[in-house]
């Protein structure tokens, strides 16, 4: 159920980068999608009744083997965190200079300021 979620979130959010015509709002899609992404990562290395992977001194391996949360999807997520980020501020700072030069988010006037 929860993985179904995550991709009716992805395609909330891939509405909003097809169909909208407002740049702040492409952008808010791309984030949309990004952030259902990064849930499904860590959704998949999620085990029912698991503990955070901290070894302590006195627990024993095996039990930590079988119980433990998968440390791999959480640092693919935090990779992806600042990724993204990173491609926040360039979709940000592009979307600023676009307004600078038309004066609008509207992609539609764009062109047709353009002509």
């Amino acid at each position: 159920m929860v993985y179904t979620l995550c991709f009716i979130l992805f395609v909330i959010g891939l509405y909003g980068v097809t169909c909208k015509k407002n740049i702040v709002k492409i952008i808010l899609g791309f984030l949309i999608m990004e952030y259902s992404v990064n849930l499904f990562l860590i959704l998949l290395g999620w085990r029912k009744n698991g503990v955070v992977p901290i070894v302590e001194p006195d627990t024993v391996m095996e039990y930590f083997k079988t119980m433990s949360v998968d440390p791999l999807p959480q640092a693919m997520v935090l990779i992806s965190i600042v990724t993204g980020l990173g491609t926040l501020i360039l979709m940000v700072a592009l979307a600023i200079r676009l307004y600078q030069r038309y004066g609008t988010f509207d992609i539609t006037e764009m062109n047709r300021l353009k002509k």
